[in-house]
């Protein structure tokens, strides 16, 4: 009796490793792939932020600033106009 334990023993160790597996090989592939993604960007620039004043600035990298949409009509950026609600990271 104490043979047949000791091999569903084995078999349920094999079995509890195969999530663990899975799990370590998919995050490998993932990182993988983040990396080619990455490495495939062609930005060779990626830009810094200065913070100034009473603002941040992104100096460089691969933002044009032609194809990003225009700021709304009408709208000023006075000190006294700016509320927490209007910051947009």
């Amino acid at each position: 009796m104490a043979r047949g334990n000791i091999g569903r023993v084995r078999a349920t160790r094999s079995a509890g490793m195969l999530p663990a597996v899975l799990a370590l090989t998919s995050a490998a592939l993932l990182t993988g792939a983040a990396v080619y993604t990455v490495d495939r960007a062609g930005c060779v620039d990626p830009g810094q932020y200065i913070r100034h004043d009473n603002h941040i600035e992104l100096v460089g990298g691969c933002v044009d600033g032609s194809e990003l949409p225009a700021a709304p009509q009408g709208t000023s950026h006075e000190a006294g106009d700016v509320q927490p609600g209007n910051f947009r990271p």
